[in-house]
């Protein structure tokens, strides 16, 4: 355990914002390639040595995760489907060429990190302990080729709501001008190279006063896909549905628990299947999913022709359902059927 001589008592849990706050440790492991991962260790936060020649500089050999802890209303520190995230991380790295982490190392060196950052978790209601755990090709490589050793590392941050002004109706718009991922390609894991494709887009999105990017499939552009950071559900007639998986779209980890909760708590039918944007603009209620913006409504939809306003840019009965019953599962206000909490002891 790191000496706690930075403590997390001073900061202003009020004003916390989705930004990196430094906490006090990480965790670090390493491997060749053909070998096992080394014991991993706690280690101070801060910057660490690098090969100008790292396959993760030249090539994007890296993949990565997002994840939270909560103080929940039964008065202690829990993590939200980690073995969900350890698992996607292992195919993730297969797909590029990085050795699998056990699921068994990934999920102890979630809880020795947040162990150690546990005065770093907010109180209960204020925001939650983001962990991003990451495994990048971190030995020198000349030509396009794996990378001779790997780097495991998690780092921690406080953080508050990932949008600024808290929960509102998100303002979104199709876009013809790029696609986020190809068919076969990379898009169906947490690989690194998906997301800075994706900068470019959001940044024109918000410069001309949108939130995000709706992506549509590379293929033939007949269906959506997601936005940047998130996945995309679509309430009509009060079935629920969204893109199938089918390659090119993240499995998210909040996509699966909205799917379930639905099926299995509200009783909807649910669809998995190609969305076209005619069925998105006829939809009832449109919402994003993902770790970061847990469930978030969308209230207003451009394409380059026309605007279309969702549910008069409020939030639907059925996303109000689905987040309330998520949030209340993650923080321990309601029970959990589905045995999703992991508790940090």
């Amino acid at each position: 355990m790191i000496t706690k001589q930075k403590l997390a008592k001073n900061l202003d849990w009020d004003n916390l914002t989705f930004s990196l706050t430094p906490a006090r440790s990480m965790y670090l492991a390493q491997c060749k390639l053909g070998e096992k991962w080394s014991k991993g260790k706690l280690i101070p936060y801060g910057d660490i040595k690098i090969s100008p020649a790292a396959g993760v500089l030249n090539y994007g050999q890296g993949v990565f995760e997002g994840m939270k802890a909560y103080r929940t209303k039964k008065d202690r520190v829990v993590l939200f489907r980690p073995q969900k995230n350890a698992i996607r991380a292992a195919s993730s790295a297969e797909r590029v060429v990085i050795p699998k982490v056990p699921k068994e190392m990934f999920l102890d060196a979630v809880e020795k990190v947040v162990r150690d950052n546990i005065d770093y978790v907010p109180p209960q209601g204020k925001g939650s302990l983001y962990l991003r755990p990451v495994i990048w090709g971190t030995g020198p490589v000349l030509g396009v080729s794996p990378a001779p050793s790997y780097t495991f590392l998690i780092f921690v941050s406080p953080v508050g709501p990932y949008f600024k002004t808290g929960l509102r109706c998100l303002n979104l718009r199709v876009t013809n001008q790029f696609h986020r991922a190809a068919p076969k390609g990379t898009g169906g894991h947490k690989v690194i190279g998906n997301y800075a494709a994706s900068l470019y887009p959001q940044k024109l999105a918000k410069k001309t006063g949108f939130d995000e990017a709706i992506y549509l499939n590379a293929a033939n552009e007949k269906y959506i896909e997601e936005v940047g950071s998130a996945n995309l559900f679509v309430v009509k007639d009060k079935v629920l549905m969204t893109p199938s998986l089918d390659g090119s779209i993240l499995p998210g980890v909040t996509r699966d628990s909205v799917l379930t909760i639905a099926r299995e708590m509200l009783h909807m039918e649910v669809r998995e299947r190609g969305i076209s944007v005619k069925d998105l603009l006829k939809a009832d209620e449109v919402f994003c999913s993902g770790t970061a913006v847990v469930v978030t409504p969308v209230g207003k939809i451009t394409t380059h022709n026309s605007s279309t306003t969702i549910n008069n840019n409020k939030i639907g009965p059925i996303t109000k359902k689905l987040r309330k019953i998520l949030f209340g599962i993650q923080r321990e206000e309601i029970d959990d059927p589905f045995e999703w909490i992991y508790p940090i002891n």
